[in-house]
């Protein structure tokens, strides 16, 4: 435009760095956001829905009983000003960086209002009446002395306790954006309403069809919808079992007539072989994280569905 006034060349100069700060401008007013595991992630992004996206901290892949920060993971908790993970009962490395995090807000959904919390169960063997004597209260009630069971995302009830902490937190740290909010936590509550009818119905027919999981992270999805599971394959999913626990653990096998026994994608498939190996057991999958669903609002649905389509799958035809 060499023809051009000089103070229209200078109008169409500021018009060009409006419309790249605007929007820089904007994108600085959603908080940073990191979640810890990725069914906290995937419920942090139906509530940032339209907003902004939350960081996924431990890929799907790994175990948070067993993860380890890396330079990356220390950067953004950093710059996160808000951090979504279940608690130190379950991302235990998590405790002291976010003690000594400066800008960063920790809230430990394991302490949602509303939330059921269960106590972890003693030793790898539970029999069916186990599941009907559980404590089953409200946090508020619970002793904080006593071992909890940190896996509280697989009952989708209290994942609907999380959602509404979540809207609470980033609806007070970011005031423009509080209708946003609301109006996506009620939507994703409303559809985890409808998964927990679906999940109900499906998971019917398997009741009583008794199953070993490979580390006991399902009670909470057992206790909902009234599964049979009689142990697990390992007491502390870090350490692998002795030649005895194996040997226990096959006997339960044979005397219970365990109908599935069921590896995870984080630890060592090769032990559940051991398991059902000279027995007619089959061999199942079920993970408790996600390790293959792509992050994102939808993989906390995913996730549970997935569960109750690997469990029917193995024991509906065994």
């Amino acid at each position: 435009m060499p023809n051009e006034p000089r103070s229209s060349r200078r109008g169409w100069i500021l018009l060009g760095w409006a419309l790249l700060v605007v929007p820089l401008i904007g994108a600085a007013a959603q908080p940073a956001v990191v979640a810890s595991i990725k069914p906290v992630h995937a419920l942090a992004a139906g509530v940032m829905q339209g907003v902004g996206e939350p960081l996924l901290l431990i890929p799907g892949g790994a175990s948070p009983h067993e993860y380890s920060l890396k330079p990356s993971d220390t950067r953004a908790l950093s710059t996160a000003q808000v951090v979504f993970w279940i608690g130190p009962d379950l991302e235990s490395f998590l405790a002291k960086p976010l003690a000594n995090a400066k800008t960063a807000r920790s809230v430990a959904l394991m302490d949602a209002p509303g939330l059921t919390i269960l106590p972890l169960r003693a030793g790898g063997a539970w029999e069916a009446h186990d599941h009907d004597a559980d404590h089953h209260g409200h946090h508020d009630d619970h002793d904080p002395a006593a071992s909890r069971d940190a896996h509280v995302w697989l009952d989708p009830i209290n994942a609907i306790a999380m959602v509404r902490r979540m809207v609470a937190v980033l609806g007070e740290m970011d005031a423009a954006h509080q209708a946003e909010y609301a109006r996506n936590g009620a939507a994703l509550i409303e559809r985890l309403e409808r998964l927990d009818r679906q999940l109900a119905s499906d998971l019917a027919p398997i009741r009583e069809r008794p199953y070993l999981v490979f580390h006991d992270a399902y009670h909470y999805f057992e206790r909902r919808y009234g599964l049979n599971a009689v142990g697990s394959v390992v007491l502390d999913p870090a350490q692998r079992p002795g030649a005895k626990r194996v040997a226990e653990i096959r006997a339960r096998v044979r005397e219970q007539k365990v109908r599935c026994v069921f590896s995870e994608p984080q630890f060592q498939p090769a032990l559940v072989e051991t398991i059902v190996a000279g027995s007619n057991a089959r061999r199942g999958v079920l993970d408790p994280l996600g390790a293959d669903l792509p992050a994102g609002p939808d993989a906390y649905i995913q996730l549970l569905q997935g569960l109750s389509g690997a469990l029917r799958g193995c024991l509906a035809s065994a």
